[in-house]
């Protein structure tokens, strides 16, 4: 099952996986920035920024406090910041966003609740061209 297969010529070949997928697992709180490449899966509680060149995913039991920057994202669970996504941002289920939405495509169930502004296009509104979080501005 784990054995590299050799071809004709004798090298080695091993199979790497073409994606990689990060998990905070329920019951795990992470205080600080997750940064990383690949597809992120949420369902834990984090305090901070979450960006990934991917896609993020926050399950029903997942909290974040803190902004989300991606390619696209879907939210079951809680999100409290503004969110910046490239592509499609879905709301499923009992989601609950509080902050601004920055996307090109928005998709919304009738459980999920939105509270905040949403810009669809390139342009940021003039107050807020710097990125202030919500969490900033309330300061």
């Amino acid at each position: 099952m784990f054995n590299n297969k050799s071809n004709s010529k004798g090298d080695s070949k091993t199979m790497l996986p073409t994606s990689t997928v990060n998990i905070i697992g329920s019951g795990t709180t992470i205080q600080g920035d997750i940064v990383c490449e690949g597809d992120i899966r949420i369902d834990g509680q984090v305090n901070g920024l979450v960006s990934t060149k991917a896609k993020i995913v926050v399950g029903p039991e997942g909290d974040i406090i803190g902004d989300l920057v991606c390619q696209s994202a879907d939210i079951l669970g809680k999100v409290t910041g503004i969110i910046r996504v490239e592509e499609l941002l879905f709301l499923k289920g009992n989601a609950l966003v509080k902050g601004d939405v920055y996307t090109a495509h928005f998709e919304m169930e009738p459980s999920a609740k939105f509270n905040g502004r949403c810009y669809m296009g390139d342009e940021m509104p003039e107050n807020n061209k710097h990125g202030k979080s919500v969490l900033q501005e309330a300061e």
